[in-house]
């Protein structure tokens, strides 16, 4: 079976320590803001980018896309994979199956899209979000779609005990009004969206950026259209033999996220523990040793 081709994000990335000065500049544009940079005219984005219109071209012959035009078909080919439903995506892995068992190839997967999400990852957006969600200044909201829900709740059950001001938005209109009066500028939203992303997130992002809310999203490579408001994006490889995507790169950023949060508030953290503690003990919450 044909290694598949990178994805353009990742071709960036691997190519900028190659690149001229303008290139570099221009390639940095397209990262911070893709794909939705990558979707205009070469004017465009040569003008958002603060490059001339022929670096833009350049670039995109250096990646081996002949011209602009071949780089946008790839990225709109991209694109059409977010939309990619559970059926769909049993049938292509399973045309491509290699020999073996299911458990093999799910962990060799696994093991695939965490090595790829670790290379991905910029180091200090990964620290500016850390420092966001351990600001005790800032309330934390978090909140995700129909599989990714399960993620956010995860992350507050387990916030909740690090830190105080940490709630879970449910991604559901009835309850936003109320929810969003608690939001105010500064505080932080982690969302998290993979595909097939969902309005009721999307909205609910919208909103709380229009209250001043700092935007951490946790999404795939083909990257959710909340990114547009997103202050920091941390992109996970979720594809596996299977009809669904595995969170299982996604959990890694969580709980890295909390060791890092609790790393950073250890000294109340750790008194606000003993406190928590001590009510367990007293309300005989967990069974003791016979």
């Amino acid at each position: 079976m044909a290694a598949e081709r990178c994805t353009i994000e990742e071709e960036l990335r691997g190519a900028i320590a190659t690149m001229t000065r303008a290139e570099r500049q221009l390639a940095s544009h397209i990262l911070r803001h893709y794909p939705v940079a990558l979707l205009g005219s070469v004017t465009q984005l040569a003008r958002a980018a603060e490059v001339s219109s022929p670096t833009v071209v350049r670039l995109a012959q250096k990646m081996g896309y002949g011209g602009y035009p071949g780089l946008q078909g790839a990225v709109r080919d991209e694109l059409e994979s977010r939309l990619v439903g559970p059926l769909a995506k049993h049938d292509r892995w399973a045309a491509q199956a290699p020999e073996g068992h299911v458990l093999n190839r799910f962990a060799d997967a696994v093991m695939a899209n965490l090595q790829a999400t670790l290379a991905q990852i910029e180091q200090t957006d990964f620290d500016a979000a850390a420092a966001l969600l351990a600001d005790p200044n800032r309330k934390i909201f978090a909140t995700g779609g129909r599989i990714t829900l399960a993620m956010a709740e995860y992350f507050v059950t387990h916030m909740k005990v690090i830190r105080p001001q940490v709630e879970l938005l449910m991604p559901v209109s009835n309850a936003w009004p109320p929810a969003l009066l608690e939001i105010g500028r500064g505080d932080v939203l982690l969302v998290f969206d993979i595909r097939r992303y969902e309005n009721a997130v999307l909205q609910l992002v919208e909103l709380a950026a229009e209250q001043g809310a700092e935007v951490v999203l946790v999404t795939d490579p083909w990257v959710s259209p909340a990114a547009a408001h997103a202050r920091i994006r941390l992109s996970a490889q979720v594809e596996v033999p299977s009809a669904w995507d595995s969170t299982v790169a996604i959990q890694l950023i969580v709980e890295t996220l909390m060791a890092a949060v609790q790393d950073l508030t250890w000294e109340t953290t750790a008194a606000r523990m003993r406190r928590l503690e001590a009510l367990y003990e007293r309300a005989r919450f967990f069974r003791g040793r016979k």
